[in-house]
């Protein structure tokens, strides 16, 4: 499976493709950061994020797309700004006909550092580990985007599976219910 991962961000969106190899195993594919001009108007940002993440998007090829869920914060003008971000992320995976998967940004934490309070150094240096680099990617969007393709392989899909599984266990007690 190959994950997209999108760190939103107007001035800087970070990305990040991994794939896994096997059960356990994450790789790396490529990693970036798309920026904009803060002096040019917000529909040409928006315009230029869309095109260089459907870029990303026609030469990688995921299978779905993990991007940051966007939380309140202090800031009204950030969360606005990385809202709109995600926004244009959410509309390339439907036009893609891809799946769409939004963490919080404490589940990516916990995914890839066991902590939901890790900081930034924290989940850079397990990114590093986890897919087996010889240092964390720059700038830190990248490193959080990848973060969060690492935390749809192991949360995502296993969440799914979890799921399903207790929804057929369910089944099964049930059907045993009706024939006693």
């Amino acid at each position: 499976m190959r994950v997209l991962g999108v760190d939103p961000g107007l001035t800087r969106c970070g990305i990040g493709v991994v794939e896994s190899r096997g059960h356990k195993t994450l790789t790396m594919v490529d990693c970036g950061v798309i920026r904009t001009d803060a002096e040019t108007a917000l529909e040409l940002r928006l315009l230029q994020l869309s095109d260089e993440l459907e870029i990303w998007i026609n030469k990688y090829k995921p299978d779905v797309i993990a991007v940051e869920r966007v939380f309140s914060q202090l800031n009204v003008r950030t969360a606005m700004a990385t809202g709109q971000a995600a926004g244009v992320a959410l509309v390339l995976a439907a036009k893609s006909g891809l799946p769409i998967a939004l963490h919080t940004p404490s589940e990516v934490k916990a995914a890839v550092s066991g902590s939901g309070r890790a900081d930034k150094k924290q989940v850079a240096l397990m990114v590093t580990k986890i897919l087996g680099l010889s240092q964390a990617p720059k700038p830190v969007d990248t490193t959080d985007a990848l973060a969060l393709a690492i935390c749809h392989h192991w949360r995502g899909e296993g969440g799914k599976r979890i799921t399903s599984a207790v929804a057929k266990e369910r089944a099964r007690l049930k059907s045993l219910k009706r024939i006693k």
